[in-house]
């Protein structure tokens, strides 16, 4: 008869090796399909510095993104003291470039649209930025189609562009 004992800190610490080995298998894993993030340990983008449209399109540009200049459209809108469903989903995809919108709520905010000239899709995309005092503290792509998509302008995926 063979009898093993196990004491209740060799459980603990092989559970902590899995959990990060699980961990670090998602982050490699979420890494495929084409989608780069720029954010990351080493390069983290900086969101401030945000004055005029030049800094606006420069920061669109910097994902391999092209816009139409001409296409601005600018509109000044409060955020929601109290987010909705929908803006708390659209928090969560703001969420994954290191970006938070509850920081801003009742804050005045400015929002740019552009349009994208070089992503491929059937229909309308454009690049919008929110800013707050010179800082972007939002921004995605999307597309103009009801069943379209949103997302972080910061993941762009590369296989798309033209």
């Amino acid at each position: 008869m063979f009898i093993y004992s196990v004491r209740a800190s060799t459980i603990k610490v092989c559970a902590v090796i899995l959990l990060f080995g699980l961990i670090v298998t998602g982050l490699a894993l979420s890494g495929k399909g084409g989608v780069v993030s720029v954010v990351s340990s080493a390069t983290e983008v900086d969101f401030g510095g945000i004055k005029d449209k030049d800094d606006r399109i420069e920061f669109i540009k910097n994902f391999g993104i092209e816009v139409d200049a001409d296409s601005e459209n600018e509109a000044q809108f409060r955020m929601p003291e109290n987010f909705d469903r929908v803006i708390l989903g659209y928090n969560e995809l703001q969420k994954k470039q290191g970006l938070d919108l509850s920081k801003y709520q009742n804050k005045r905010v400015t929002r740019y649209t552009y349009r994208v000239t070089n992503y491929d899709s059937d229909g309308e995309v454009y690049a919008n930025l929110f800013v707050f005092r010179g800082k972007i503290v939002a921004c995605d792509i999307s597309s103009a189609d009801p069943t379209g998509f949103v997302i972080p302008l910061t993941r762009v995926d590369r296989d798309r562009l033209k």
